[in-house]
């Protein structure tokens, strides 16, 4: 990690290898989306996880592909949120998510980035250090998810009373089934009717075909599965809509067809991850 500036937790190691397959995909001719911010937060980190290549992409293709496809969603669904009026978007979990600088955003957006200190404290000082500006008004939240946050988050200047675009990307695997409902639930009773909820599900298969492979627990370095808590309900849109959520569920696999990307062989480990583009409407 670097040595002139704060150093990312454990927890947050996570995201630059996020990062780093936004770098690759950002350098590409026919890239999905562009995020010029990337690259320097791998380079912040002193890390080395590069995933371009044939040997790295052959390793890593199941996180890159779907890295890519999400990400692509969820920039979509926030910037639909917002083509119908909305004017808070909430990311939770943030990481070292760059929407608030990559995206066109419109006027008066207010854009709150939610994840614990030193993650925050950490981006800050990269954010810095290169100068770089916000497409909109970007509020930090540090607080961890597992406590209350919505308290913090109101405390920011967030209003319940306006229709919000909450986005959890790539984040419920890493939580328990009951950390996840709370975290649903919580965001629907500060959502009023046409607020959106961007969700990313792990493949339940996945995760069982991890554990029975991994029945001590342990794993390789770097093998990001070993840290999911859960793959979230297979009957997803039942799920959301006992919490007031009225949700549309997509297919990884055909998500990634419709935007020129089928997935290759090697990401045949991503059959049955899901894409979820949810909405308030009572």
């Amino acid at each position: 990690m670097s040595a002139d500036g704060p150093v990312l937790p454990a927890v947050g190691v996570t995201a630059v290898g996020v990062a780093a397959v936004r770098a690759a995909e950002s350098e590409r001719a026919e890239r999905l989306f562009t995020d010029p911010l990337a690259a320097g937060f791998v380079r912040a980190a002193g890390s080395r996880h590069r995933l371009d290549g044939a040997e790295g992409r052959g390793r890593h293709a199941s996180l890159v592909a779907w890295v890519i496809v999400r990400t692509r969603f969820l920039d979509d669904l926030v910037l639909d949120a917002c083509a119908r009026g909305c004017r808070q978007v909430v990311i939770l979990g943030a990481g070292l998510d760059a929407r608030a600088f990559r995206l066109s955003w419109p006027d008066k957006l207010r854009l709150f980035e939610i994840d614990l200190p030193q993650v925050l404290e950490f981006k800050e000082h990269v954010v810095r250090a290169e100068g770089w500006r916000p497409s909109c008004e970007r509020i930090t939240v540090p607080v961890d998810l597992s406590e209350d946050w919505s308290g913090p988050l109101g405390e920011a200047g967030f209003d319940a009373g306006r229709p919000v675009a909450w986005v959890a990307e790539g984040l419920l695997a890493y939580l328990t089934p009951e950390a996840s409902d709370s975290l649903v639930v919580r965001a629907a009773e500060l959502s009023v009717p046409r607020s959106r909820l961007g969700l990313t599900l792990a493949s339940s298969r996945r995760l069982q075909a991890w554990r029975e492979a991994h029945p001590d627990g342990k794993s390789k370095q770097g093998d990001y599965v070993a840290l999911w808590r859960s793959a979230g309900p297979e009957q997803a849109t039942g799920w959301l809509a006992s919490h007031g959520w009225q949700a549309e569920v997509f297919d990884m696999a055909e998500r990634a067809a419709s935007y020129g990307r089928p997935l290759e062989q090697d990401a045949r480990h991503l059959n049955g991850a899901r894409l979820v583009d949810a909405e308030r409407r009572w």
